[in-house]
C-alpha cells in the first residue's frame, strides 16, 4: 500500500530545507547494548485495555504494507520518496485496545539515554508507522533497526529509533530532544517550528557566556538563538559548548578547539575559523558561507545540511575559504556541498 499524497516533495520546499538523495544519519548512532532481532520486544502499555509485549517475530507475522514518504530533518535536509515497509500505528494499537481517556502517545527507545518522544494520539494514529525496512532493505541499526517509528508530517526528531515501548497517556510529556535541546514540541516543518522560542537564552546569560574565561561550566547549557556576532572568546578552549541556532557571524575563533561542540543551525558566516578544530562536532545545518576555514580540521564531524557557500538571486555566491581544510569521515555531508569542496581542492577522506 502506498500513500500517494506523500510521494514527492511538491515545490516549494519547506522553509530552510535542502533536497538530498541521501538518507543522512542523525541523532544517536547506536542502540543500547544487547538489542538484536532476537531480543527485540515492543512493550505497549499505559491507557490500554490489554498491555502487550510483542517480539519482532510476532510483529513480522502480521501482514505489513508499503508507504512512500518525504522526510524533513530539523537540521535542514529533506529526502523525497523514502520507501518504507511496516505497519500503521493504528493497526498495532488496535490489538491492545485504547482507553477513551488516552490523548497522547509516547515512544521510548532502547538507547543508553532512553530517548523518547510524544505526539497527540489522534495525530499519531493518522500518520505514524512502525517501520522495519527502508528502500527495500531491512532497517540498519544506525537508522534505528530492527524497528523504529516514522511520522513524516513532522520534523524527523519526532520519529524514534530502536522502538522499545509505546505508552498511551492522558497528559503530554516532553520528549528527549524537546527537553534537552529546546526543540519545538509541535515540530511542524511547514511552520518551521524547529525550536521552542520560549526557551531562547536570556541576554544576561549570553553576556556571561561571552565574557567567560572557562567554558567547562557551560558544557551542559544549551545556548539558543544567542547573538555572538563578532565574539572573540578569552580562551581557545571551547570544547563541548552548545550554541544552537546562534549567530556567530564574524566571530574571531581562529585556532579554537571546538571538539565535540554543538553549533547546529548556527550562522557562522564571515567567521574567522582558521585552524579551528571541529573534531566530532555537531555542525548540522550550520552555515559557513564566507567563513575562513583555511587549515581547519573536521574529523568525524556531523555535517548534514551544513553549508559552505550561499547563492543569491543576483547570481553572486558567498563562499567559504577552504584551502587546507582537513575533512575526514564527514557524516551526512550533502551532495552539493561535497561537490563544491572537491572543486576547491578539498580531499574528502572516508
Amino acid at each position: 500500500m502506498s500513500n500517494p499524497s506523500l510521494s514527492l516533495i511538491a515545490p516549494p520546499l519547506p522553509p530552510g530545507q535542502v533536497l538530498t538523495d541521501k538518507f543522512p544519519l542523525v541523532g544517536e548512532l547506536a542502540a543500547a547494548p544487547g538489542l538484536s532481532a532476537a531480543s527485540c520486544r515492543i512493550e505497549i502499555g499505559g491507557l490500554v485495555a490489554t498491555p502487550l509485549s510483542l517480539s519482532l517475530a510476532e510483529l513480522m507475522a502480521v501482514p505489513d504494507a508499503e508507504r512512500i514518504v518525504d522526510i524533513h530533518c530539523v537540521t535542514g535536509w529533506s529526502r523525497p520518496s523514502l520507501r518504507l515497509r511496516g505497519w500503521p500505528l493504528a493497526a498495532v494499537l488496535a490489538r491492545a485496545g485504547v482507553h477513551a481517556d488516552a490523548r497522547y502517545v509516547r515512544f521510548v527507545a532502547h538507547s543508553l539515554r532512553a530517548h523518547d518522544t510524544s505526539l497527540p494520539l489522534d495525530f499519531a494514529l493518522a500518520d505514524t508507522w512502525l517501520v522495519h525496512s527502508v528502500d527495500g532493505a531491512p532497517l540498519s541499526a544506525e537508522h534505528g533497526g530492527p524497528i523504529r517509528t516514522v511520522t513524516p508530517s513532522r520534523y524527523f526528531y519526532k520519529s524514534l529509533k530502536w522502538l522499545a515501548k509505546i505508552e498511551l497517556m492522558a497528559e503530554d510529556r516532553l520528549g528527549y530532544w524537546e527537553r534537552e535541546s529546546a526543540y519545538h514540541n509541535e515540530a511542524d516543518f511547514r511552520a518551521e517550528q524547529r525550536f521552542d522560542d520560549a526557551r531562547v537564552t536570556a541576554p544576561d546569560a549570553v553576556a556571561a557566556f561571552r565574557d567567560a574565561t572557562d567554558f567547562a561550566p557551560w558544557r551542559d547549557t544549551v545556548l539558543l538563538k544567542a547573538r555572538l556576532g563578532g565574539w572573540t572568546p578569552k580562551t581557545r578552549d571551547l570544547r563541548g559548548i552548545q550554541a544552537k541556532s546562534c549567530s556567530l557571524r564574524n566571530a574571531r575563533l581562529a585556532e579554537a578547539d571546538l571538539g565535540g561542540a554543538n553549533l547546529s543551525l548556527s550562522n557562522c558566516e564571515g567567521a574567522d575559523l582558521q585552524r579551528a578544530d571541529f573534531t566530532k562536532a555537531d555542525l548540522e545545518g550550520a552555515s559557513f558561507a564566507g567563513a575562513d576555514l583555511r587549515g581547519a580540521v573536521m574529523v568525524d564531524s556531523f555535517l548534514s545540511a551544513a553549508r559552505f557557500y550561499r547563492d543569491f538571486a543576483n547570481g553572486k555566491r558567498l563562499a567559504a575559504q577552504v584551502e587546507g581544510l582537513r575533512l575526514v569521515r564527514p557524516r551526512g555531508l550533502l551532495e552539493s556541498q561535497a561537490e563544491f569542496l572537491r572543486q576547491q581542492g578539498v580531499a574528502i577522506s572516508e
